[in-house]
């Protein structure tokens, strides 16, 4: 906590504890104004409440006047000593609304003196509504709820994409390598075929060569018969071979 934050926040909580105090002790003072105030409220608030609720809702102004300086004093002191500040400082602007509208309702005011001061206190409790609300909401740097919601949203979303990029990146890496394989498979079994084909060629040229070679003995053995068979008449007329 800063030295600005530790001088302001007492500060600001001072005049609803020294408030709050005076309503605990004497509220009758209160208790007029706060009639108007709560003759509108509490029926609405009973409508509105669970029934379990609702009948534990105090009508008396007496009592409700108390329990709103039972608030500014439980708040002030929360907000003055840093301990559940921002949940104070939410009840102390929660608690500055009926009393601002009870106590200083200017418009009500027939007397143009009046009017004005009414005004004035009006607007200054404006002011320390909008002071609450700034130490409601300060987070003395640090991230508040919605931010880290967000963050975490944001975070939860970018781990999603980089998740689906990978798994793009490895379908991507895995269609190549199938067809990488798929056609280092097609290169091998052509390989192969043309191994099997070349076996297999002399193989067929043994046995064209063995065809060949039968028919060329047959015919050498047609000619020599054929040759021999023409040859007998000539050799008799000469004596030979007789």
């Amino acid at each position: 906590m800063t030295l600005v934050r530790m001088i302001a926040r007492p500060m600001l909580a001072s005049t609803f504890v020294v408030h709050g105090v005076r309503a605990i002790r004497n509220p009758d003072p209160l208790v007029p104004s706060a009639k108007s105030v709560t003759d509108q409220l509490v029926p609405t608030a009973k409508r509105m409440a669970p029934p379990a609720i609702a009948d534990r809702i105090p009508e008396d102004p007496r009592t409700l006047v108390r329990i709103n300086g039972a608030v500014q004093v439980v708040g002030g002191i929360a907000l003055a000593t840093g301990v559940g500040r921002r949940w104070g400082a939410l009840a102390l602007a929660a608690s500055v609304l009926p009393t601002t509208y009870a106590g200083h309702a200017f418009w009500e005011e027939k007397d143009a003196e009046s009017r004005g001061q009414q005004q004035v206190h009006f607007l200054k409790n404006v002011s320390i509504f909008g002071g609450l609300l700034l130490a409601a909401v300060d987070t003395e740097g640090k991230p508040g709820l919605a931010w880290r919601a967000s963050h975490s949203a944001e975070h939860t979303r970018a781990a999603t994409r980089r998740m689906t990029r990978g798994a793009r990146r490895e379908a991507k890496l895995a269609a190549r390598t199938a067809r990488q394989e798929a056609k280092l498979a097609k290169l091998f079994a052509r390989q192969e075929a043309r191994l099997a084909a070349k076996a297999s060629k002399p193989a067929r040229l043994t046995r064209s060569t063995k065809r060949d070679a039968k028919r060329a003995g047959k015919a050498a053995k047609a000619l020599t018969s054929s040759a021999t068979h023409a040859a007998k008449p000539v050799l008799a007329k000469a004596g030979i071979g007789s």
